[in-house]
């Protein structure tokens, strides 16, 4: 069941999650060439390691990414303060959800012209998704792949307010946007695919059967985003729908990470609900949606740096299981040389963009 379960996810939450960070970042409205061969740039230099990189770390520790990170650090005689980042992970998850649930909210009130406040849209949206995170995880990746279906369906039906395409010339600070849309939006970093498709990941004896199918379903989500935009009242609710079931998903696969990592259930909520309610405190958002964006690329980073310059050589090479040597050599070069340096300067373009 995980073997398409993973892909089916990576397409679903991946085009969801571009759906929540689009009205902050842009990338609806202005349809630039230039922009998405950055971002065609960054799935290739940036996103497709990273996924080698997380199904590499989930075959080597046999475990969620929260728990797996005690192991992983021992193994590599580092200091548990690289375990920082599982905990980074770990509560981003409720946080992004937070913010999902928030954007499209205030998106769905603007669009279908609902007399009620965003922050009320949103509480009960948020209630709903936590209600709804105790449901059997196919139940909700099925539901979740049943509303962006739907979304897409009545977004064509409904008309889509959709520019051209046209060329501009090439900015830095394109690059940030390029970069976020690449690895924060397609929810890298942060596990949800290793715990998804642990098991099969164990069965494969090359890491390339599972990575690349969560890539080019990711890739897919993208592209499809690129060709979508809501302007109707049905379709607008059909995404705030699909938007509380793709919550529901993270907030479980959040609380799955705790409970392994045998933090006590309450605290488990509380870790839930405070990520997930703080986005309910008025205009709040407009520090959080940067935030969000900056704290996703940071956990890529220390994930590369980590795997890249604290692991020994020979930890995941047999985890990759490459079919030739130089394959191996290159990603790792792009793990510890590329993917630091390109994150780098996306969070300088990207803060750039904010001044």
């Amino acid at each position: 069941m995980s073997r398409w379960l993973s892909p089916l996810m990576a397409f679903c939450l991946s085009f969801m999650i571009i759906a929540g960070l689009a009205p902050s970042l842009g990338i609806q409205i202005d349809r630039q060439i230039d922009f998405w061969i950055l971002w065609l740039v960054s799935m290739l230099v940036l996103a497709l390691p990273i996924t080698y990189l997380e199904v590499a770390l989930a075959k080597r520790s046999k475990t969620t990414a929260l728990n797996a990170l005690s192991g992983l650090t021992r193994d590599a005689d580092a200091s548990q303060s690289w375990r920082i980042v599982g905990w980074l992970a770990v509560v981003f998850i409720p946080f992004l959800a937070g913010g999902i649930l928030f954007n499209i909210s205030q998106s769905v009130t603007q669009i279908a012209q609902i007399p009620v406040a965003t922050n009320i849209l949103f509480a009960g949206a948020a209630i709903l998704a936590f209600a709804l995170s105790f449901a059997p995880r196919p139940l909700l990746i099925g539901l979740t792949a049943v509303g962006v279906l739907l979304s897409l369906l009545l977004a064509n039906v409904f008309g889509t307010a959709l520019q051209p395409w046209h060329v501009t010339p090439v900015e830095f600070n394109e690059w940030g946007s390029a970069s976020i849309l690449a690895l924060v939006a397609t929810g890298l970093g942060l596990g949800l695919y290793w715990q998804t498709g642990l098991s099969h990941i164990q069965q494969q004896n090359e890491a390339s059967k599972t990575a690349l199918p969560i890539w080019i379903a990711q890739l897919v989500a993208v592209v499809v985003f690129g060709f979508f935009a809501v302007s109707a009242q049905i379709p607008a609710y059909t995404l705030l729908f699909t938007a509380i079931i793709s919550a529901a998903l993270l907030l479980q696969l959040a609380k799955e990470q705790l409970a392994q990592r045998q933090i006590a259930m309450l605290i488990q909520f509380v870790v839930l609900l405070v990520a997930l309610f703080i986005w309910a405190i008025p205009n709040i958002s407009l520090v959080f949606n940067p935030l969000l964006m900056l704290w996703g690329l940071v956990i890529c980073l220390i994930y590369s740096i980590f795997v890249g310059w604290m692991m020994k050589i020979s930890h995941l090479r047999k985890a990759m299981n490459f079919s030739s040597e130089a394959f191996y050599n290159i990603w790792r070069i792009a793990v510890r040389i590329v993917i630091p340096l390109a994150i780098l300067l996306a969070i300088a373009a990207y803060i750039g963009q904010l001044m």
